[in-house]
């Protein structure tokens, strides 16, 4: 499936992952600090443009190209990868997908560039995986503009010093059914009423930004509206079915780093008089690990084949996200137990894959979620 552009691409960023990230992503997860020297680097190798086609400042890829840049960015670091997978999928492609050619031309060519970072704003305090039911945020027309009133929780890039707009859903009106309409709009950094909270304590991810928003009668153009009025959920779902197949390409290269950091380990650690790499219950923890990486990356494989194809690939997303996310998990702590006490050390790159896995079978759809969606592909009822 990998062509020689994708070959070519898939070296260069194994080569900056390991020689630009590896030697101090370490320090800024210490410090839970966000790595703007990476981020600004990895704008000038054009990662934060590889789908964005040529016209809008971007490398004119496809959406194949910034999964294997996050698989090989994972392998050292979840929190790099995290921001670029947020800013791309997440911030960019809703812009690219249903903005207009004004939008288009304003926000992403800057974007393309890594000189800005765009944000997702869906999930709420109160809501998560409900929406549209647990949805509170609200936007009404009022002399041109959207009035926007709420607030959105766990939301990736939206408080960097380089953050500058967040697509925001929100319920702008109630259909014939009583059911909610939600829109999309943008909302850009330092508008008046739109508040960003400080980072988060979190439990991984330390060097990526993850905050919550709040909107008090905060004004925007309605010319903010992104697509159709009344699409947003829509969209949104069309962006997440995208974003599953970009975060189980990062849960492929946090599982991998896992294998790499171990076969590297067990080589030099001795026990019992030679090395741990020659007891056999060694060698089959790192074997399984071995084969549920090979089997998850697979999966996304064929998920992002059929998206670029144009065919259904919803199913296949949510195969990709769960198996993908549960070799992650499952190979974290396979490594954490193969390093012993040393993995339990922040220091040592497995501890950081230990506390970065969990949240990869929550964010974007929790494996229950994905359960849900495989099912109802199938056709069982919902």
């Amino acid at each position: 499936m990998l062509n020689d552009e994708h070959v070519e691409l898939r070296k260069s960023v194994e080569e900056f992952a390991r020689e630009v990230v590896a030697p101090v992503i370490g320090d800024y997860y210490e410090r839970c600090e966000f790595p703007y020297d990476i981020v600004r680097k990895m704008g000038a190798m054009g990662l934060f443009g590889l789908p964005v086609p040529e016209e809008y400042g971007g490398m004119g890829g496809d959406y194949f190209a910034l999964c294997l840049a996050l698989e090989e960015l994972a392998r050292v670091d979840s929190s790099v990868a995290i921001t670029l997978e947020a800013a791309v999928s997440l911030g960019e492609m809703p812009i690219l997908r249903f903005g207009t050619d004004a939008q288009k031309q304003r926000w992403l060519p800057k974007m393309a560039a890594g000189e800005t970072l765009g944000a997702f704003g869906l999930t709420e305090p109160g809501g998560g995986s409900d929406v549209p039911g647990g949805m509170r945020t609200t936007a009404v027309l009022d002399g041109g503009e959207w009035l926007i009133n709420g607030s959105k929780a766990f939301i990736t890039n939206s408080g960097t010093d380089i953050t500058g707009v967040v697509a925001v859903a929100a319920i702008t009106g109630r259909r014939e059914d009583g059911r909610p309409e939600i829109s999309t709009i943008l909302v850009p950094s330092g508008t008046p009423g739109f508040t960003v909270s400080k980072k988060y304590s979190k439990v991984g991810w330390s060097a990526s930004d993850t905050r919550e928003l709040s909107f008090a009668d905060c004004r925007v153009p309605e010319e903010n509206l992104l697509g159709e009025r009344g699409r947003g959920y829509a969209q949104f779902l069309q962006t997440l079915d995208e974003g599953r197949v970009a975060i189980a390409a990062l849960s492929v290269g946090l599982a991998q780093g896992c294998v790499d950091e171990s076969l590297r380990y067990v080589r030099e650690r001795r026990a019992f008089g030679q090395e741990i790499g020659r007891y056999q219950a060694v060698q089959f923890k790192i074997a399984d690990m071995e084969a549920r990486v090979h089997t998850a990356r697979l999966a996304y494989y064929h998920a992002a084949e059929r998206m670029l194809a144009g065919l259904p690939f919803k199913k296949e997303a949510a195969i990709a996200k769960l198996v993908s996310s549960n070799a992650a998990m499952d190979n974290a702590r396979d490594a954490t137990q193969v390093f012993g006490g040393y993995g339990f050390m922040n220091e040592f790159p497995v501890g950081r894959f230990y506390r970065d896995a969990k949240i990869l079978e929550i964010g974007e759809g929790t494996s229950e979620v994905q359960r849900m969606l495989i099912a109802r592909e199938l056709g069982l009822p919902a």
